[in-house]
């Protein structure tokens, strides 16, 4: 059984049908052939995050991309330390 991609496009829309058209969240399901919870779950994404939802293969939102390059420059950071530290103990050694 493979897994099925949605286009942004088509996740807008399903929860448009259930949030402004007022359709029910098992006859939308019924009609577009995707499980419920599925249609819940985009739903909850929406309200959460409005335009930024459903932003695809390799899109990150803001934040996501916020705390990629945080993740990126601490370990950048670490590794510096690191360094300055083995220095440090070997220069100390040679004053000894």
């Amino acid at each position: 059984m493979t897994r099925r991609a949605f286009s942004r496009e088509f996740k807008q829309e399903a929860v448009e049908l259930i949030t402004k058209r007022g359709v029910s969240t098992a006859q939308a399901s019924r009609d577009l052939g995707i499980h419920a919870t599925v249609l819940r779950r985009w739903v909850r994404a929406s309200e959460a995050d409005g335009s930024a939802a459903f932003p695809g293969h390799g899109k990150l939102t803001p934040e996501q991309e916020e705390l990629r390059k945080l993740r990126r420059e601490v370990s950048k950071l670490k590794a510096e330390r690191d360094i300055l530290k083995k220095a440090a103990a070997y220069f100390a050694k040679d004053q000894l």
